[in-house]
């Protein structure tokens, strides 16, 4: 099977962090990278979740969002004058 060059650009740190952990596995970098793409391959996914960690849809903000969808819904709504306020 002939070979490939693949090329990645990471913090500096980061390629420290994942460099030793990887020792402590008891194999290279190039030899985790080709793992966890034999796993996307073989699986078809990425094998992990991965999440966008917008606090907007967050569970909390969910069920607030839900909440005032309701009291709009049923007319328990409060209706406020808008003050405008100069900033000088």
């Amino acid at each position: 099977m002939s070979q490939a060059t693949f090329s990645v650009r990471m913090d500096d740190s980061l390629k420290k962090e994942f460099d030793n952990l990887c020792s402590d596995f008891g194999m290279s970098m190039s030899t985790a990278i080709t793992v966890f793409a034999k796993a996307v391959v073989r699986e078809r996914k990425i094998p992990f979740e991965i999440s966008a960690q917008d606090p907007f849809y967050s569970e909390k903000n969910l069920k607030y969002l839900a909440a005032s969808l309701e009291a709009y819904r049923s007319g328990k709504l409060t209706s406020h004058e808008l003050i405008e306020v100069d900033d000088e």
